[in-house]
Parts: C-alpha cells; sequence; structure tokens
C-alpha cells in the first residue's frame, strides 16, 4: 500500500490528511468479498464460491465496505506512523464515522492523534550533580555495620516510670473480650510506630504505665458485595513494661561469634571491599539517573499530557509487576512485606510516572537542541545487540508493523543521555557524612522503633 500523508501539528495534537490510492481500496474490498465467502457457507456454492450479488444480499454491501474500510484504515496506521515518523500518545483516530471506501476511488481520510509536546530547556547546557565517590567513606563503611549490627539488637525491659510513648516497644497482655481473638497473647512485643494494629488500640496504650490495665474498643467498616459492614473489637490491655533497644558493642569476640570475622579491622576491611564493589556496578547508573533528573527539573512546560503519565505509569506497573514475577511475589504479598499500603503505593507510582515524563520529554528536547538523528544504521546496531539474526527481515517487519519511529526516539533519547553522562560537572562528596551532620544539628526527635518480634 503506498499512502500520502500531509500533516499539522499543534502543541500536543497532531491531524492529518491520508490518501489511498484507489488500487488498494479495489484490492481490500476484493480480499473482504473473498475472506467472507470462505468464513460462511452461502447455500447453493462450495466455500468461498459465493459472487458478490448473493453476499450482498445476504451479508449487505455497506457492511461489506464497512469491514473493508476497517481493514484499509488497519492498514494504513502503521505506514502513516512510519512516513510522519511519529509516536503517538495513545490511540489514533480516524473519527467517529469515517466515510466508506468506494471501489475504484482514492480513499481520504483525516486521522489525528495525540503527540508529546516540543519543549523547551531552561538551559542547554549540561547540569551539574552531586556524586558519592568511588571509594568507600568510613561514614558509609560506618553505616553498613551499623546496619549489621541492628540485626543483633535485643529489646530490654527499660527501667524508668513514665507514661507509653507512641515511639515506643512495649510488652503487653492482651485479653479478647470480644471479636479479637488474633489480638490475644500474653507477654507480646508491640512496637507502636510504624505497626499494623489498629490506631484506636495504638491510641489506647500510648499513656499507659507499667503495671496498669484498661479495656479498649473500636469499630471497624467495610465494604462487600456492596454492603456496608461493621465490627466492633474490645480488648483488655495489661502494659507490663516499656522496652528499650540494646544494640551490642563492636568488638573482636563479637565479629568471630556472629560476622566469622577475627578482628574489627577484618570486618570494616571487608565492608570496605563489598561497597566499593557495590559502585562499581551502581555508580555509573547513580551519574546517569542524577543527570537526567537535573535535566528534567529544567523543562519549560506548562502541563505533562496526562495520557502519556498513564501510559508511563502503566509501563512502571508492568515493569515492577515483571520483577515481582521474577522472584515469586504478588504485588500483594510485596506490599504487606513492607507496610506499605496501596493508595500511598498508587500515589508514588503517579509520582515516579510524572518525573519520568518530565525527563523524556526533556531528553526529546536535547536531542533536538544537539541534532541528534537514528538512522537506519542505528536501528541495525539495536537489532544485532538484541541478538537477532535475520536483521534485514526483522528491520522490514519493524517498519511494516510501525516501530520504527519509537525505536529511533529512544535510540536519540539515548544518545542524548550519553551525552549528558560525557559532559555533566559532577561535585564528589561524602553524601552520608553531609547527611549525619545534618541529623547531628537537627532538633532531636524521637526515633521510630523498628517492629520487634512477638513473645507469645
Amino acid at each position: 500500500m503506498n499512502i500520502t500523508a500531509t500533516a499539522e501539528r499543534t502543541a500536543d495534537k497532531l491531524v492529518a490528511k491520508i490518501v489511498i490510492p484507489a488500487a488498494d481500496v479495489t484490492a481490500a474490498i476484493k480480499q473482504t468479498y473473498k475472506d467472507i465467502a470462505y468464513r460462511y457457507n452461502f447455500q447453493g456454492f462450495r466455500r468461498g464460491r459465493a459472487p458478490r450479488p448473493v453476499i450482498d444480499g445476504i451479508i449487505g454491501r455497506e457492511a461489506i465496505l464497512a469491514q473493508a474500510t476497517n481493514d484499509v484504515l488497519n492498514a494504513a496506521q502503521p505506514l502513516v506512523v512510519e512516513q510522519l515518523d511519529i509516536v503517538p500518545v495513545g490511540q489514533i483516530s480516524f473519527g467517529d464515522d469515517p466515510d466508506l471506501v468506494v471501489e475504484g476511488q482514492d480513499y481520504e481520510v483525516e486521522m489525528s492523534c495525540s503527540v508529546l509536546p516540543e519543549a523547551e530547556l531552561e538551559s542547554y547546557d549540561a547540569p551539574a550533580i552531586n556524586m558519592p565517590p568511588e571509594e568507600a567513606t568510613e561514614a558509609e563503611i560506618d553505616l553498613q555495620i551499623e546496619q549489621l549490627l541492628s540485626y543483633q539488637t535485643t529489646f530490654e525491659d527499660a527501667e524508668e516510670d513514665r507514661a507509653c510513648e507512641a515511639t515506643d516497644v512495649v510488652s503487653v497482655d492482651i485479653a479478647d473480650k470480644g471479636g479479637a481473638g488474633h489480638l490475644a497473647g500474653k507477654n507480646r512485643t508491640l512496637a507502636l510506630a510504624g505497626s499494623d494494629l489498629p490506631a484506636e488500640l495504638i491510641e489506647g496504650i500510648v499513656g499507659m504505665k507499667a503495671g496498669e490495665t484498661q479495656e479498649i474498643s473500636w469499630t471497624h467498616t467495610h465494604t462487600h458485595d456492596d454492603e456496608e459492614l461493621s465490627h466492633t473489637f474490645t480488648v483488655e490491655v495489661t502494659l507490663n513494661s516499656i522496652k528499650k533497644a540494646v544494640t551490642p558493642e563492636l568488638t573482636d569476640e563479637l565479629c568471630q561469634r556472629s560476622f566469622g570475622f577475627d578482628t574489627v579491622a577484618e570486618l570494616r576491611d571487608a565492608v570496605k571491599e563489598e561497597i566499593e564493589e557495590d559502585k562499581k556496578r551502581s555508580l555509573p547508573t547513580l551519574k546517569e539517573d542524577r543527570a537526567v533528573e537535573a535535566l528534567g527539573s529544567g523543562l519549560q512546560v506548562e502541563d505533562i499530557p496526562e495520557e502519556y503519565e498513564n501510559q508511563v505509569m502503566n509501563e512502571l506497573a508492568n515493569e515492577m509487576l515483571g520483577q515481582l514475577q521474577q522472584q515469586g511475589m504478588s504485588l500483594d504479598m510485596y506490599l504487606k512485606a513492607r507496610g506499605i499500603e496501596v493508595n500511598s503505593f498508587m500515589e508514588d507510582l503517579r509520582r515516579q510516572a510524572h518525573d519520568r515524563a518530565r525527563q523524556s520529554i526533556a531528553l526529546d528536547a536535547l536531542a533536538r537542541h544537539l541534532g541528534v538523528t537514528a538512522d537506519d544504521d542505528d536501528i541495525i546496531a539495536e537489532i544485532k545487540k538484541a541478538g537477532m539474526e535475520d536483521i534485514k527481515g526483522t528491520l522490514e517487519q519493524f517498519r511494516s508493523e510501525g516501530r520504527l519511529p519509537g525505536i529511533r526516539e529512544a535510540i536519540r533519547r539515548s544518545k542524548a543521555v550519553d551525552w549528558l553522562v560525557d559532559n555533566v560537572a559532577v561535585t564528589v562528596s561524602d553524601e552520608i557524612a553531609a547527611r549525619r551532620a545534618d541529623e547531628a544539628e537537627a532538633p532531636a526527635e524521637a526515633p521510630a522503633a523498628e517492629d520487634a518480634p512477638a513473645e507469645e
């Protein structure tokens, strides 16, 4: 099919007039009759042999032309995308009720689709970013060791007479007084901060002193089969003690007993080596991410097209679901393991999609400014990189399917990222040490307690 497409573009919309030659229209109508003749059994005729008048009389001439029109538009769509070199956002539209094709006549139709805006950047100079050093710093080693020591943390009774606070870890006896058997237990160790306990239960425990007992009730409402259901729970709570976290001192003996090293110095050397090995893998990606993030912050655009943001959000969600599937986890398992609410997860995903959408549009702007191109040689290089053997066949398949504009867009963005990484101004700093210094200067706040294991 040889089409002609002429387009006009606004900020984020593209409208094109498409002309499909009469020969292709006639061929499409002929093919439609042939398909229907084979698809249905017309009485008195062998399959595939029913003449047009019979098919028209049973199926209807207009229905035939409607099917041929649909086939022509479906065949033309990837050709239009390739000829105009566009990456539509969402679906291409040929109008709600396009004219039907007419045998022996050129077919003219108007196509429209959303496209990304050709926005500008505040500056086309390479941005400046901060990066941690390639070598492990003392602050980074200290942080890693503190995380290792946290696994050795135990909780002991605090020798202080005070009211329980919302950040405490406590030991309680919980007796079920109605509907709360799942919470009952003796000497239960509970971390009040960041737990998934009912808020009313936590509020009731806060303010109690060791040895006190009180009854706490709350009501939970939920919807089931479009019916709102309410359940009331009642427990009797006795506060046995407020706990304090005790982290062991790092000694040679502890290193030998818990970490398999003879001395603290050996442990620190091993941690240093592990950090630096991890940095070899992670710093190039971190540099790229920060450079692209800095570029995106300078994008001059009023609004990100909602349709594109939704598209990016779906891509992010599919990426994550694929990763979880490889790990044998479902999304529900992942959220529960980390104590994340579904609404919070969706809000975070939306923020990520917004940022990535901005960054993609910013990379497009930089690529235009740099005059970056993507030709068939670039695409062939990508096909080879993917390990496909039939290079020419794959290229032509991508072209016929209208996939090349999207591949060109990705290549141009990749080249823009390469330019960013090569030219970005980097300031190296010990970020962990700086963050700790800021935390030390900040007003003291009660730390959030970690979840502690329950003791039955």
